[in-house]
């Protein structure tokens, strides 16, 4: 067997098929959703007489149109557009059945940040959401990234997604950081190196004992911003850092099943010799 990177153990353990010189069919660990990129989607499943293919798998919160001005029950929003988005996202999730952290849920908030909060978010897992910086995730070891609202139909209908493959890239960074010097420096020093357009087309693994030193907030941060370089996805593969900050969230794996999901997660890191 041929030495393999974090990101094709991922990938090949989730195509359902592949076409040659096409997409590939993989399979959704989880989807995300909000409030912005969805209303168009669930219609289209109702003109066609579709449902949710996977509820348990799909999460929803709403984030981009939440206010800052009025408390956690005080709706309406005073912004029509921002109210009627917020609205029709709860009547979607209540007529397809899916979990909505709402306005007035303590557990509502950024969509990239309650995923791993609560422990839905875990290594291994192909994660994606209608919003760029869906790539966050990363930081835990999954395969995360953003999609298209016909693209949030196509995984809501069937939790599948047709994806192109994208090329991997390494990123080492190596050496300790000075007082001050802070995981959006690293990230904003890479993405000075490399440009915008340095990581096109491509899914980052970042690596070097700079990473390794970052905690999970400080990885979430590099990979979210993998984005600004042009990247599809940024990816730190699991280690003792990760499994700590997974350990007792509520949706994390419990008892045996945790010790079953540890082996999994160990055997995900790149193995040495493999070329991105």
């Amino acid at each position: 067997m041929s030495a393999e990177t974090l990101f094709h153990k991922i990938w090949n353990n989730h195509v359902v098929r592949q076409d040659p010189g096409g997409p590939a069919l993989i399979f959704i660990d989880l989807h995300l959703v909000h409030e912005i990129t969805t209303a168009q989607a669930f219609e289209g499943l109702r003109l066609n007489g579709r449902r949710v293919r996977r509820p348990d798998l799909t999460l929803a919160t709403v984030d981009h149109n939440v206010p800052t001005n009025v408390g956690r029950n005080e709706l309406p929003v005073e912004d029509e557009i921002a109210r009627k988005q917020i609205e029709t996202l709860a009547r979607n999730c209540r007529d397809f059945g899916i979990k909505l952290e709402g306005m007035a849920s303590l557990d509502q908030g950024i969509v990239h940040v309650i995923g791993p909060e609560q422990g839905f978010s875990l290594p291994g897992m192909t994660i994606v959401c209608g919003d760029s910086h869906t790539a966050t995730h990363g930081a835990l070891g999954a395969l995360a990234f953003g999609i298209g609202t016909s693209e949030v139909e196509h995984v809501l209908a069937s939790q599948t997604l047709p994806v192109m493959e994208p090329k991997t890239m390494e990123i080492r960074v190596d050496g300790t950081l000075r007082p001050g010097v802070m995981a959006k420096d690293v990230i904003l020093g890479i993405i000075g190196e490399i440009g915008v357009s340095g990581a096109v087309g491509h899914a980052i693994e970042y690596t070097g004992e700079v990473i390794r030193a970052l905690p999970m907030e400080g990885r979430m941060t590099v990979c979210n911003m993998s984005i600004e370089a042009g990247a599809r996805a940024g990816q730190i593969a699991p280690d003792d850092t990760t499994f700590a900050y997974v350990e007792g969230r509520r949706y994390a794996p419990k008892g045996a099943e945790w010790e079953r999901a540890l082996d999994y997660w160990r055997s995900l890191p790149s193995d040495p010799g493999a070329r991105p």
